[in-house]
This record gives C-alpha cells, sequence and structure tokens, in this order.
C-alpha cells in the first residue's frame, strides 16, 4: 500500500491533470495580487483621510469614485464620463493629475501613479504631502 502512495506522489499532475508546482506558483501570484491590491486600497483610505473624508470610503465601490471626484474638485457627473468605454481612461487620468495636483505633487507623480500605483499611492498617501485644493 505504501508503494501505491509513493507511486501516486511521483507522478507529474494530480488527478485534475495540474502539476502541484503550477497550482503552487499560481497559489503564490494570487498572494501577491491580493497584497498588491490591499496595499493599495489602505494607501486610498489614508489619502481620504488626507483629504478629510471618511477612510471608509475607500472600500465602497462607486461611492469611492464619488469622494474621489469630491477630493479633486471635479462634478459628480464625471462619474457617468467614467462609465463610457475608451473615455474612461482619459477621465480617470485627468482625475489623476487632479489628485497629485491637490496633494502638491507635478504631473511626474501623475504619471508614476497611472503607471506603479502600488509604489506612487503609498508615496502620496504615507509621505508628508499636505491636501491642498487647487482652485
Amino acid at each position: 500500500m505504501n508503494a501505491l502512495f509513493a507511486l501516486a506522489l511521483l507522478q507529474e499532475e494530480t488527478s485534475t491533470g495540474v502539476s502541484p508546482a503550477a497550482a503552487g506558483g499560481l497559489g503564490l501570484i494570487a498572494i501577491c495580487y491580493f497584497a498588491v491590491i490591499l496595499l493599495v486600497v489602505i494607501s486610498l483610505w489614508k489619502i481620504f483621510v488626507k483629504a478629510g473624508k471618511p477612510g471608509w470610503a475607500a472600500i465602497v465601490p462607486i461611492y469611492n469614485i464619488i469622494v474621489l471626484l469630491e477630493i479633486v474638485g471635479k462634478p459628480i457627473w464625471w462619474f457617468i464620463l467614467l462609465l463610457i468605454p475608451f473615455v474612461n481612461f482619459i477621465v480617470l487620468i485627468i482625475v489623476i493629475i487632479q489628485l497629485a495636483k491637490n496633494f502638491g505633487k507635478g504631473i511626474g507623480f501623475a504619471i508614476g501613479m497611472i503607471i506603479l500605483p502600488f509604489i506612487f499611492y503609498p508615496m502620496l498617501a504615507f509621505g508628508d504631502a499636505k491636501y491642498q485644493p487647487v482652485p
């Protein structure tokens, strides 16, 4: 019986056809993905608090976008623009640039927020940037 069990462990694939190494690799990727998402959400929470808004708004879908639009000084109806394909990319870039400006950062920092959010959002949230709304 032990020989059959040892033989089963030596197989390259499980009964589902997925190798144990691939399943472990995917599990590691999933853990890293969720860690990055958690880091960005915590950073948004802190950014909302710095802007004088409730931090819990960062985890409520749709409402977090409305609060973000309030922080950057854009009208609420811009939320409709975020629902339109291809237009939403441009609107989101404008919102991120304005968010960076409201915290005293420049266009280079805003580009960093777009390309590497898991680095630049924590820098904005936990750094010394102060919220100063630009009219």
